[in-house]
């Protein structure tokens, strides 16, 4: 645990001067990242860059986006974290909610980056860190190299604990807003929650959204008023109730389930991207 700890603080260190090197037009090439051509939606490339820290390892992020983004959402994907993308833009893990719907919000025009774990560690219980926050807060710093345009951060389940952290060390200068998704608000196997990730200090306009019918024993949707009022310093916290969803999971908590939105994806993008374009605008 300690070594991830210490790669994830170097990344703090490496990433943030490293970061404009990469705002690259799409139509150029560069031996840091690899274009992915997209077929079946109005995405014209998906990039992968990789992103290098000063031990070594690598922070890789997959970049999706129109040609011209109204805003650019970071992504913090829920479990252990590991999306495994590939170097050709393949994923290993494409089922998490965030990424599975990245073409939806391209559609509603939107930029998605996508972090992956960074040489595949497993994420739990390292959200709630100042190192992980710091993290964040360089992959935030990426995308606006990428485009002069707002950007969000968007967690879900234990991703929130991230987005939450993330947040509450950034201003509105740097970010737009924050959106949490069937946040882990009780303690479980991550042995951390958002409440651990100074909620108190987030000062962004704030979306908490909760599927009724998500089962989930570690977001339970009867907790989304006490997120949203531990926001207390936000200018603007708004819970956005859903239903429905299909398991296909026995796991409650996975991805293809309520908790992950299957079978509502439409309808649960197409409310965030409404309460963002209402703060984009400003």
């Amino acid at each position: 645990m300690n070594r991830i700890l210490r790669a994830i603080s170097l990344a703090a260190i490496a990433l943030a001067p490293l970061s404009v090197s990469f705002a690259l037009p799409p139509q150029h090439d560069a031996s840091n990242s690899t274009a992915v051509a997209s077929e079946a939606s109005p995405v014209p490339v998906e990039r992968v860059f990789d992103l290098p820290l000063s031990n070594g390892s690598h922070q890789r992020v997959l970049y999706s986006a129109p040609t011209s983004p109204k805003a650019i959402i970071v992504m913090m994907p829920g479990g252990a974290g590991d999306v495994g993308i590939e170097r050709d833009g393949d994923l290993r893990h494409d089922n998490n909610f965030v990424v599975r719907t990245r073409q939806l919000w391209v559609s509603r025009g939107y930029a998605v980056l996508i972090p992956d774990a960074v040489d595949g560690a497993n994420l739990r219980g390292m959200r709630s860190s100042p190192a992980f926050a710091a993290l964040v807060g360089d992959l935030v710093s990426f995308a606006h190299a990428k485009s002069a345009t707002p950007v969000f951060l968007l967690g879900t389940s234990q991703g929130s604990i991230a987005a939450m952290n993330g947040a509450a060390h950034l201003d509105a200068t740097q970010l737009a807003g924050v959106v949490l998704t069937e946040s882990v608000s009780r303690l479980g196997g991550s042995h951390e929650t958002v409440f651990q990730a100074d909620p108190q200090d987030v000062r962004v306009p704030a979306l908490v959204v909760a599927n009724h019918d998500d089962r989930c024993s570690v977001a339970p949707p009867e907790d989304a008023p006490r997120i949203a009022a531990a926001m207390s310093n936000s200018p603007q916290v708004r819970v956005l109730y859903v239903s429905g969803g299909v398991e296909q999971s026995r796991n409650p908590c996975g991805s293809l389930t309520p908790h992950g939105y299957d079978g509502i994806e439409q309808q649960v993008v197409d409310g965030i991207a409404s309460w963002m374009d209402g703060i984009a605008v400003r």
